[in-house]
């Protein structure tokens, strides 16, 4: 099952998607802005960073909460140019990418 929710931010919203892949933990996680995602580390890094995608990645959350306020452990180069950077929370990085 997939569920949405939209995520309010300063600058505008985004939508999150939420699915339970195989009826088991964990969630892949994507929260979508305008200009780019912020996910969590479902997420192929290398097929991301090689289609020029906008990505940011949050590990070990397992909801949208945790991944605002989770650190930002990898960030493709695309999202480096809209000013995301590692460390950055997840909120953080979301505002660069709606």
């Amino acid at each position: 099952m997939i569920e949405t929710e939209i995520i309010e931010l300063k600058n505008g919203a985004a939508l999150g998607f939420r699915h339970l892949l195989g009826n088991r933990p964990p969630w892949l996680l994507i929260i979508q802005g305008e200009n780019g995602y912020l996910a969590t580390e479902y997420i192929n890094k290398e097929f991301a960073s090689r289609v020029g995608d906008a990505f940011a990645i949050v590990s070990n959350a397992s909801n949208f909460e945790e991944m605002l306020k989770g650190e930002v452990t990898w960030v493709s180069e695309k999202a480096k140019e809209l000013g995301v950077e590692l460390g950055m929370s997840g909120e953080e990085a979301l505002e660069y990418l709606v």
